[in-house]
């Protein structure tokens, strides 16, 4: 038999394989467009993952309003009263002691508490679980030496430590609202709450934290003692001040003044230092000029950025006094250092219909402390000659 390939075999063997190719070809493509399909999947999952990292905490964000735990408190405690949802926290009487708001809650109060306590921005703040805090702090370190390598050591000094204890009292604030209000679906029950509170918390506490006298609320520090000697003679504990020259303002030589108070600070406080004072005290010290004609006052050049004072920044807090004889309108200092605020962690609310009828009243609660904790990161301008 003769098996020799026809011309009508070559030509479908040759289609055979040209569709053969074709189909390899369609499921080539068809693999890679399902590719595709996922990687834009999983680029679409981490944008979404992406922005909600870094979108904040509240500010209306729809997924903190969505959370289970924020729902619950919002529209079963804080609009109804039902209490069923909820679990009170408080250590001493639970049935007045109010109801822990949910994380999201309290993130939103903190972020507007350091908007709005400008000492609060500029400290060192702890979360404490317990009503007490203490704090171990060095006052002398460890003797030290020079030796070479086969010589004895000589014992060192103990180095010497004092405890800091801020004393601490429960801010409160107690907002109200109308069950008008409350009932209305579109109002945004949680950021209205969370804002009234920060602005009560923030307005106390900035002025315990300047002047707080310590008992059942932060000791401020200009409430501590204050003396001349420097650093190395001054007793722990006490902050350092320098007089004015004038008895009564601020005097025709306070750039020198000023000078004179960044560098009675170690230049290890000098890193993060900023100036702190009221208004009408800036107000003054923005019209001051060196010799030569230059203002020591230096605006901020970029949106944001704090305006400076001899190189450092200045922070406006309304509870400093005014320039008067005997009064510290200044102060210049490394915050994070120098001063400590220790809080609980969890802000209390007792919602309370009864009081003011028709008003339901917010009754916001949050054990707060502060005191000086490096004196020698504080110091002080005095009015006096």
């Amino acid at each position: 038999m003769d098996n020799t390939p026809t011309p009508a075999t070559d030509a479908t063997d040759a289609m055979d394989a040209s569709f053969d190719i074709l189909a390899r070809q369609d499921q080539a493509e068809a693999d890679i467009a399902s590719l595709r399909s996922e990687v834009d999947e999983v680029k679409s999952r981490l944008d979404r993952v992406a922005r909600a990292a870094v979108r904040p905490a509240m500010a209306g964000a729809s997924a903190a309003k969505d959370a289970p735990e924020v729902k619950s408190f919002v529209d079963g405690y804080l609009r109804r009263g039902r209490e069923t949802e909820v679990k009170s926290i408080n250590g001493a009487n639970p049935a007045d002691g109010g109801f822990a708001v949910p994380r999201q809650i309290d993130v939103a109060i903190a972020s507007r508490l350091n908007k709005i306590s400008p000492i609060r921005s500029i400290a060192q703040v702890v979360q404490t679980g317990s009503a007490g805090y203490r704090k171990l702090v060095t006052t002398t370190g460890a003797a030290s030496g020079w030796v070479s390598e086969t010589t004895a050591r000589a014992e060192t000094a103990t180095p010497q430590f004092a405890e800091i204890a801020p004393p601490t009292g429960d801010l409160y604030a107690n907002p109200a609202a109308s069950q008008t209000m409350l009932d209305d679906a579109g109002f945004d029950l949680e950021a209205w709450l969370a804002n009234e509170i920060a602005t009560e918390f923030g307005r106390a506490e900035g002025t315990a934290f300047v002047k707080g006298t310590g008992a059942n609320q932060p000791e401020g520090f200009l409430n501590t003692t204050k003396a001349t000697a420097d650093d190395a003679t001054r007793a722990f504990g006490s902050v350092q001040y320098i007089g004015t020259g004038s008895a009564t303002g601020l005097g025709t030589t306070l750039d020198t003044k000023l000078i004179d108070l960044i560098h009675t600070m170690r230049a290890g406080h000098r890193q993060g230092a900023v100036f702190v004072m009221n208004a009408t005290t800036l107000a003054s010290v923005r019209k001051l000029k060196t010799a030569d004609g230059a203002f020591l006052w230096q605006p901020g050049l970029v949106e944001g950025q704090p305006n400076r004072l001899l190189g450092y920044p200045v922070i406006e807090a309304e509870d400093m006094p005014d320039v008067a004889g005997g009064a510290f309108p200044i102060a210049f200092g490394n915050f994070r250092n120098g001063y400590l605020i220790a809080e609980r962690s969890a802000t209390r609310v007792l919602r309370d219909p009864f009081t003011n009828k028709p008003f339901v009243h917010f009754y916001a609660t949050k054990r707060i402390g502060g005191k000086v904790l490096d004196s020698n990161a504080i110091k002080l301008l005095k009015i006096e000659a």
